[in-house]
This record gives structure tokens, C-alpha cells and sequence, in this order.
């Protein structure tokens, strides 16, 4: 009764928040808070190497102790899939069922906890390259998808971040320049055999692919392009923490409780015409925690986050969508702002797990994604960078990825 209360009173309040436009069915509106972690970054970007171990975790708020499988596929670099059999890249069988489960504990909302560890009893892995897991309900539909990698390194990769080296660019761009140090490791024809993914933040979205060194040198390939791996700077993040529910702070105005708590975040402006001002953040990440109980996987409660954004309306098709990790930084019906004119804000409202997020908010326009419009772009700003080295020669089956190098814009050079 207590869970039909919670969702009821959360399902008013979204449908009343988006009653002007019509909302798409989620494959699982109950599956929430989706942590996919391993490897040695430190984030929810999961690079593994072979005899490392990679971890799912996912709430399903719906009160009941449902089933869930998991299956994994094999991807080229351009993440379409390749042409290996199962056999060929995994040892032992997929299509298990997620065993670990753990019914939440003294939460007003109810939830059951499901995590999975990669590789274990069942399954391995016997290549490098790109995967997607995918977890499956009952009836075979796919709930969630989620990319991760497998590393065998043979390369080494230096990089360098630079502020734009065009004039137009320089105070709002940022530049990766890098270096693949091959030790000796042969490759017949680097032009064809290497491709190169350059990420921002661990965000595919935005991803950009090298095909070519510009310069190939013994024992280094050298990648010194100027547009081809530049990107926006952007700004940092804004962020709110949630993990004493009862507590308001720098960035929460009030909370209050009914069926479960609420918060009510300050409204928000937009900074594009501001001068950049630094602080931490966690380039868009989220980490679920609770200050009331010592295990935050099932001990941490949901509550409604109400977020709004001072602008005034502009009579196109653009919309505003809230954006984070918390939603693998995707554009739905569930993080899409809509308009208050009385206030003129837009609002948007979310169900989350106590914890520490960072969200910012962005524009698409004519399904083009416009990530700073509304936060700013500086050169400034503190992000992070990932390059991955895929190695794929004639005598070669698949793509492997053989280098992996990351720095943080902290060390940007001028």
C-alpha cells in the first residue's frame, strides 16, 4: 500500500508537469539509479583489462522482486556489431539471470537492488575490443543497454591538451594532441590497420573518430590535428546532495515530506554570458550515498528532485532537457523541461536516489544537441579525456583495443 501511495503521488506529479505534450512509454519506467563501473579511472566509464572486473548495479522501484537477465555482444569500434560468434569472444554462456538481489531497508520508497560483476561463474571474456551488455525482463525485452570495453595493451598513449589553436576558438575550445608510442609493437600499415575514438567527459554522444596518424614517425604515430579533436570547453557542472534527506544546502531551497520527500533545488541561471568561475565537479557523474545508513545500494531512499531554469520561452521547436549521468546522458520525456509562464522558468522534475549529482542543462534544436548554449563555453574548464586505439590488420578478426590514454584539462598547455 505504501509503494502504490509513492508512485501514485509521484505519477501526479510528473503527468501534471507534462500534461502539454505527450510522453512516450519508457521499456521500464520502474528500472532507476544505473551505476556501471570497473577498471582503474575512478568513474562510471568501465575499461577493463582481462583479469579485471567490471560492476552493474540498478534499483527496479516497482516493490516486486522481478527476474533479469543479461546478455553481451561484441562491437567493431564504430560500436556496429561484429561478425564473431559468441563462442569466439566468450567463455562460457550469457543469457544468465542476475542472482545478487537485495530488498531496500527502512526507505519510505520500496525498491529491490540488482547487481551483476563481470566476469564470473558463468561467463568470460576472450578478446579485447568493444561490448554492450544488455539487460533483458522476463519477456525478453531489453530494459537497459550499457557499452564497456576490454583492454590488451600493446601501446603506449601520451597526450596533450591545448586551447584552440584558431583565433575564433581559442577562449571557448579545447584541443587533444597525442602521441602513440608503438614499443616495438608491429603494425603494417598504421593508416589502415589504427583507428582512434577521442571522448570528452566518458560522453559518446559527442565522440569524434581519427582514422589517420598526420605524421608517422618510428616507433610513434603522431596525431597533431587542430579541428579534427577539438571540442567545446564547456562549463562546469551545476550539481545538488541529496544525502540527508531532511537537509536543504548551498543549492536545495526547501525540502518537504509527503509520501516521500521532495526537494526543491534553486532556480538556476543561465551562465553563457557570465565569466567562467571554477569549482569541482564530477564532469557530469553521480554517485548514490545516504548519511542515514551504511549501505547506500539499499539503504538509500528516492526522493522528487524539482529542478527549474530561469529563461525566457523562445517560439521555435528547440526544447530544454536536463542532463546528466544519472540518465546515461539521454533525451527523454522524463528529463524534458516544460514551461511556466507565470514564473518564466522552465521546470522539470525527476525521481532520484539520494546522493551527489551533477546535471547541467542543454538545447536540442532540429535533433541538433546544443550542450553550452545555455551553461557557456570557456577554455578553462576542467574536463576530461579519453583515447582509445583500435589496431585491426588484414590478419586481424575484429577490432582490438591495444591503448587507452586519459589526462584532465588541469593540465592544459599554452
Amino acid at each position: 500500500m505504501k509503494f502504490s501511495l509513492v508512485f501514485f503521488s509521484f505519477f501526479c506529479s510528473v503527468t501534471f508537469l507534462f500534461s502539454k505534450s505527450k510522453k512516450k512509454i519508457q521499456r521500464n519506467p520502474f528500472v532507476k539509479t544505473i551505476v556501471f563501473s570497473g577498471g582503474s579511472f575512478n568513474s562510471q566509464f568501465p575499461i577493463i583489462k582481462m583479469n579485471e572486473k567490471l560492476f552493474l548495479s540498478f534499483d527496479d522501484i516497482s516493490g516486486e522482486e522481478n527476474f533479469y537477465y543479461y546478455k553481451i555482444t561484441h562491437c567493431n569500434f564504430d560500436w556496429s556489431i561484429s561478425k564473431l560468434l559468441k563462442s569466439e569472444y566468450l567463455e562460457g554462456n550469457d543469457n544468465n539471470l542476475i542472482e545478487n538481489v537485495l530488498s531496500s531497508y527502512g526507505t519510505l520508497q520500496r525498491y529491490t537492488n540488482y547487481k551483476l560483476s563481470l566476469p564470473n561463474k558463468d561467463v568470460g571474456f576472450k578478446i579485447s575490443g568493444n561490448y554492450i551488455l544488455e539487460i533483458l525482463d522476463s519477456d525478453d525485452n531489453i530494459i537497459l543497454k550499457r557499452k564497456f570495453l576490454i583492454l590488451n595493451e600493446k601501446v603506449r598513449v601520451d597526450l596533450n591538451i591545448y586551447p584552440s589553436q584558431n583565433k575564433d576558438r581559442f577562449y571557448t575550445h579545447q584541443n587533444v594532441q597525442f602521441i602513440i608510442g608503438t614499443n616495438r609493437y608491429k603494425i603494417r600499415n598504421p593508416n589502415n590497420d589504427i583507428k582512434v575514438t577521442v571522448i570528452q567527459n566518458d560522453q559518446w554522444d559527442n565522440s569524434k573518430i581519427i582514422l589517420k596518424p598526420q605524421f608517422i614517425e618510428k616507433d610513434r604515430l603522431v596525431y597533431r590535428y587542430d579541428e579534427e579533436s577539438e571540442f567545446e570547453g564547456g562549463n562546469e557542472y551545476l550539481f545538488f546532495d541529496t544525502k540527508d534527506l531532511r537537509a536543504t544546502n548551498q543549492n536545495i531551497s526547501f525540502v518537504r515530506k509527503e509520501n516521500i520527500y521532495q526537494h526543491f533545488l534553486f532556480t538556476d541561471n543561465p551562465r553563457s554570458n557570465l565569466n567562467y568561475s571554477n569549482y569541482s565537479d564530477l564532469n557530469g557523474n553521480f554517485v548514490p550515498s545516504t548519511s542515514l545508513g551504511e549501505n547506500p545500494d539499499n539503504e538509500s531512499d528516492y526522493s522528487i528532485v524539482y529542478f527549474s531554469l530561469a529563461r525566457q520561452f523562445e517560439i521555435d521547436n528547440s526544447k530544454i532537457y536536463i542532463y546528466g549521468k544519472f540518465n546515461n546522458y539521454e533525451l527523454t520525456k522524463e528529463n524534458e523541461m516544460v514551461y511556466n509562464p507565470s514564473l518564466e522558468t522552465f521546470e522539470g522534475i525527476l525521481l532520484l536516489k539520494q546522493g551527489f549529482y551533477n546535471y547541467k542543462y542543454i538545447i536540442k534544436k532540429n535533433n541538433v544537441i546544443l550542450k553550452n548554449q545555455i551553461s557557456g563555453s570557456f577554455f578553462q574548464t576542467e574536463n576530461s579525456y579519453t583515447v582509445l586505439v583500435y589496431k585491426k590488420g588484414f590478419e586481424d578478426l575484429y577490432d582490438n583495443l591495444i591503448g587507452v590514454g586519459r589526462i584532465n584539462s588541469f593540465e592544459l598547455k599554452y
